[in-house]
């Protein structure tokens, strides 16, 4: 998948870094020339300007993106990126700081996909709602190995197989299994994948696509960076 991320502070780098190391394309757009020097320096396709703007955004890549993550901690530009996101049919996400009233946020989270509280939720956070859809990360457990939540949708090739005849790719393993609406619970051979059901796996970054397609489906994969 291809994002746009506005702003390379402690937010922005971190949650486009984690993008990057799952094998998406991230562009960052900084209008401080040094947070931009410091993001080319970590090998990031930069783009300096003001993200508010969208010929800005233009540049960037926009109309070829699928989703904005408006990240800085200016709400202003934050909110004029994601309008200019929803003209160019992306996903919008945007940051907005933990001390606003709840009736701010409220008007918000009308206009845009999703908001996010990053000095809460963490750069991972804001990655989940980047990706959206079926698949939803739990932790990162070293710098490659990420524990996920996997919802089973109805193209799923998994769909119907008993947990003993899931075969992931490379070191990837099943943690928790959990039928639909239903609390997760250590996984029985026996049971059955069936739509809605939600598997926890460990894997490495470079599996996930792989991992994604088996137990969420081809299609629903690749809307929420599948390979």
């Amino acid at each position: 998948m291809r994002f746009v991320i506005i702003g390379s502070g402690r937010v922005g780098l971190r949650t486009a870094r984690v993008l990057r190391e799952e094998g998406h394309e991230v562009t960052v757009v900084e209008r401080d020339e040094n947070r931009a020097a410091g993001a080319v320096e970590q090998g990031f396709d930069v783009v300096e300007g003001d993200g508010s703007h969208e010929d800005v955004l233009a540049r960037a890549g926009l109309a070829e993106a699928d989703a904005l993550g408006a990240l800085t901690g200016d709400l202003n530009t934050n909110f004029a990126a994601c309008l200019v996101g929803k003209h160019h049919d992306c996903r919008t996400v945007m940051r907005i700081d933990e001390d606003y009233r709840e009736e701010i946020y409220r008007q918000y989270a009308e206009e845009v996909d999703e908001v996010v509280y990053p000095e809460r939720l963490g750069a991972i956070g804001a990655k989940n709602a980047l990706l959206g859809g079926s698949i939803r990360a739990i932790a990162d457990i070293a710098p490659h190995l990420q524990v996920v939540l996997l919802t089973v949708a109805p193209e799923s090739p998994m769909k119907g197989y008993s947990l003993s005849e899931v075969e992931l790719p490379g070191q990837a393993r099943i943690l928790a299994y959990g039928k639909k609406d239903g609390p997760l619970a250590i996984p029985l051979p026996d049971e059955s994948l069936d739509v809605g059901d939600r598997v926890a796996v460990l894997a490495d970054f470079s599996a996930l696509g792989e991992v994604r397609q088996l137990l969420v489906g081809a299609e629903v994969a690749a809307a929420a960076g599948g390979d």
